[in-house]
C-alpha cells in the first residue's frame, strides 16, 4: 500500500521523542496488567487463530501479545519502549509462552508489506501522534483478507474525560488530534474504510477499581506517563488543582460512592477485516 504524504507543519518526530520519554516514565506496567482483561476479550472478537501470525503494536507490557500467545499464535510483541517490552517478555516466560519481541515505531514497522494475518493493539497505537501514517502502517503489514483488532478509549468515556481534565492543565502539541478519536466510529472509517472490508465495533467497558478515589489518583500519578508528566510540569498549586479537578471527575463516575473506587470506563472494541 503506498503511503501518501500531506504537507505538515507538526514536527511528529519531535512528538514522539516526548512521548516516548513519557511512556518510560513511571512503569505503565503496574497499570498495564491490570487491563488485561481486555486484550483476551480483543483476542476474542478477531478470532485469533493458532498458528496465524499476529502482530501487537504500542503492545506495551503485551497484554494483546499474551491473549495471542494463548491462543497458539506466532506473535509479534512491538513497543517503542524497551523496558515495557521486557517485562512482556518476562510475563510470556512465567507462563512458558512463546513470544518474540521487537523495538519498533508504530508509524513505521520494521516488517514486510502483508506479513501478519492480524493486527492488534489495545490502548496503543491510539497514542500515535501521526495518526493516517500509524493507520497506514497496520493496513501495510496485514495481508488481505487478514484483520485489526483494536481497543480504544472513547472521547465522552472516563479515561476520555481524565485526557480533557489533564490537557486543561498541561496542553496537548498543537497541530495533533486527540489520542480518543480512535474511540470514534467516525475517524475510524477516516481511518480505515478505504481498504476495509468492514469495520465492527462494540462499546465495552473496562472497570478501574481502588481503595478510595485519592489512591487511584496516586497510582496513576506515579505509573501512567501522561499523569505522571503532567503532575511534574506543574508547580504545588498547580498539582493541588489538578488533583482536585481528577477527584470531581472520578466522582460522576464512581459507582460505589464513597467506600471504595468502581469506575467504569468506556472503550470501543474493533475489529476491522481488510480488503
Amino acid at each position: 500500500m503506498q503511503i501518501i504524504e500531506t504537507p505538515s507543519s507538526t514536527d511528529y518526530q519531535a512528538i514522539k521523542t516526548r512521548q516516548q520519554a513519557m511512556w518510560a516514565s513511571g512503569d505503565f506496567g503496574r497499570i498495564g496488567v491490570t487491563l488485561q482483561i481486555v486484550g483476551e476479550s480483543l483476542a476474542e472478537a478477531v478470532d485469533v487463530r493458532a498458528g496465524e501470525r499476529v502482530i501487537d503494536v504500542a503492545a506495551g507490557n503485551g497484554n494483546a501479545s499474551l491473549a495471542a500467545a494463548r491462543r497458539l499464535a506466532r506473535v509479534t510483541s512491538t513497543d517503542y519502549v524497551a523496558e515495557l517490552l521486557a517485562q512482556g517478555r518476562r510475563r510470556a516466560e512465567a507462563e512458558g509462552l512463546v513470544m518474540e519481541t521487537w523495538v519498533a515505531d508504530a508509524e513505521e514497522l520494521p516488517f514486510k508489506t502483508a506479513e501478519f494475518d492480524v493486527a492488534l493493539s489495545t490502548f496503543g497505537v491510539m497514542f500515535a501522534p501521526d495518526q493516517q501514517r500509524a493507520a497506514a502502517e497496520l493496513l501495510r503489514v496485514v495481508r488481505p483478507g487478514g484483520r485489526i483488532g483494536l481497543a480504544n478509549w472513547t472521547p465522552d468515556g472516563f479515561i476520555g474525560e481524565l485526557f480533557r481534565v489533564v490537557g486543561r492543565f498541561v496542553p496537548p502539541p498543537a497541530g495533533v488530534m486527540s489520542p480518543a478519536a480512535w474511540g470514534s466510529e467516525t475517524r475510524l472509517v477516516e481511518l480505515f474504510g478505504p481498504l476495509a472490508a468492514d469495520i465492527k465495533t462494540e462499546r465495552k467497558q473496562f472497570v478501574f477499581r481502588d481503595y478510595s478515589a485519592q489512591s487511584w489518583i496516586d497510582t496513576f500519578r506515579a505509573y501512567y506517563g501522561p499523569v505522571h508528566k503532567a503532575f511534574n510540569a506543574l508547580d504545588a498549586a498547580g498539582q493541588e488543582a489538578l488533583n482536585s479537578s481528577l477527584l470531581d471527575l472520578i466522582a460522576r463516575y464512581n459507582r460505589a460512592g464513597g467506600d471504595s473506587l468502581v469506575a467504569p470506563g468506556d472503550y470501543l472494541e474493533i475489529v476491522i477485516h481488510r480488503a
